[in-house]
């Protein structure tokens, strides 16, 4: 059998144990040591063990539970509200200000979560019971914070680019700083849409009953602003040279723990536990999957597919973009049935090689692949923040937050195409502050 027909009968078989509800990490595993024995014999299950442990001996893998820790912190507290009631002084004046509120409060969250799913639940619980009590249709409120949720992802501090960088031993701050200028654009492709559609239905027009003064604006900011300090200390010891991403996402995870217990008093031992359990839960759930990833690559390499797959597409007679647009279709349909972790480290060790022949900056691609996996995120039929929101408001059904996250999806394809345009929007920053990558 060719290595390509092997590929095959992995991926149906994986897609298999995925469709009957197999957690993605047992199922990476499975296939992978069941294809292992069946072509190499049993003798290959010797090195699995150390494979798969393997993949999890990373000093930069520590990283990664600091900041779900920070997320966590942030998420049990009342910052959210805090963060959403502030924006919502300075932006009611404008057609859908509320809706822009929330994208904002989004935007803002998700630095500081880096967590999709977190930023929903936490500004979804605040955002869509006031939307619709003050007349905002249900697919409008729901769909602006599900879309608005897959900024975690992408925005700095990202568990996702810390998973691309190791992934494909790139610099992980400068995913961060890639990522950076790309977030901002999503956040005011959403917010634009926003703004004409609120105008074009005669919807979420300021009132005399909402407005406020300056003086109640510049009140709601206090609680924000130490939060915000946050993530521009992140930023600074990262970019400054004070500090590697594993200890500046220590340093952020307890600066939020002392300010969430200082602003807000939660210090009772129930609260600080239920912290601690929700980073551990979501920890070992990106390990098990980092681990089990590792051991489906290990895979693939011995049995030849990623090289079978690496010369068959570079073989491709087609132009660089005509590949680029199959790269990022297929990162499309992945991203509709994987978590975009597991799609990272299963295609990323993959494809990067034919993205850096093709003359595609591998930071630029990193952006690129994470705007398709946010996709992923708000479409069926796993499309996560969609049941998030679900789970918040049960009131409104899933078809109408579908409804209303479909032109956020519009936003994201026009956000894709302008970086494919202008490749500068997330090499700029990076190439600014670091140099050019060698």
């Amino acid at each position: 059998m060719s290595p390509l027909f092997i590929g095959l009968l992995i991926l149906l078989g994986l897609l298999a144990l995925l469709g009957i509800g197999t957690p993605i990490a047992f199922a990476l595993g499975f296939v992978s040591i069941i294809a292992l024995m069946i072509v190499e014999g049993s003798g290959s299950l010797a090195i699995l063990g150390e494979t798969f442990f393997g993949g999890l001996a990373s000093f930069g893998l520590v990283s990664i539970p600091m900041f779900i820790l920070m997320g966590s912190a942030v998420a049990s507290s009342p910052a959210g509200k805090d963060l959403y009631e502030a924006l919502d002084r300075w932006l009611n004046r404008v057609p859908g200000g509320l809706v822009l509120s929330n994208i904002g409060a989004c935007s803002i969250f998700a630095a500081l979560s880096g967590s999709s799913p977190a930023t929903c639940a936490a500004i979804g619980k605040m955002g869509i019971p006031e939307m619709t009590k003050r007349g905002y249709p249900n697919e409008i409120a729901a769909g602006s914070i599900a879309a608005g949720g897959t900024l975690g992802i992408l925005i700095p501090p990202s568990v996702t680019m810390i998973v691309y960088g190791i992934a494909t031993e790139t610099s992980i701050g400068r995913l961060f700083l890639a990522g950076l200028a790309p977030g901002f654009m999503l956040t005011a492709l959403f917010m634009a849409w926003t703004i004409y559609d609120c105008r074009r239905r005669g919807i979420g027009l300021t009132t005399l009953s909402n407005s406020f003064t300056m003086k109640e604006r510049f009140a709601a900011l206090p609680r924000v602003l130490p939060f915000l300090a946050i993530i521009v200390g992140i930023l600074y010891v990262l970019y400054g040279g004070v500090a590697t991403p594993s200890e500046a996402a220590g340093v952020g995870a307890l600066f939020c723990i002392v300010l969430v217990v200082v602003i807000y008093r939660m210090w009772s031992p129930k609260k600080v536990t239920n912290m601690f359990r929700d980073t551990l839960k979501e920890s070992v759930m990106i390990m098990m999957i980092i681990g089990a990833s590792e051991l489906f690559s290990f895979t693939l390499s011995s049995l030849f597919i990623t090289q079978s797959i690496a010369e068959w597409i570079g073989a491709l007679e087609v132009n660089r973009w005509v590949l680029m647009a199959i790269i990022n279709f297929f990162l499309l349909f992945a991203g509709f049935f994987l978590p975009p972790v597991a799609v990272i480290l299963m295609t990323a060790p993959i494809l990067l090689p034919i993205i850096l022949q093709a003359g595609f900056d591998p930071y630029w691609f990193a952006v690129v692949l994470t705007i398709n996996m946010e996709i992923g995120l708000i479409t069926p039929p796993v499309g996560l923040n969609l049941y998030v929101i679900n789970g918040i408001a049960p009131s409104i059904t899933l078809s109408e937050i579908l409804r209303g996250s479909i032109p956020y999806v519009l936003c994201m394809v026009v956000g894709i195409l302008l970086l494919c345009f202008f490749p500068g929007i997330a090499t700029w920053l990076p190439e600014f502050l670091m140099g050019k990558a060698l």
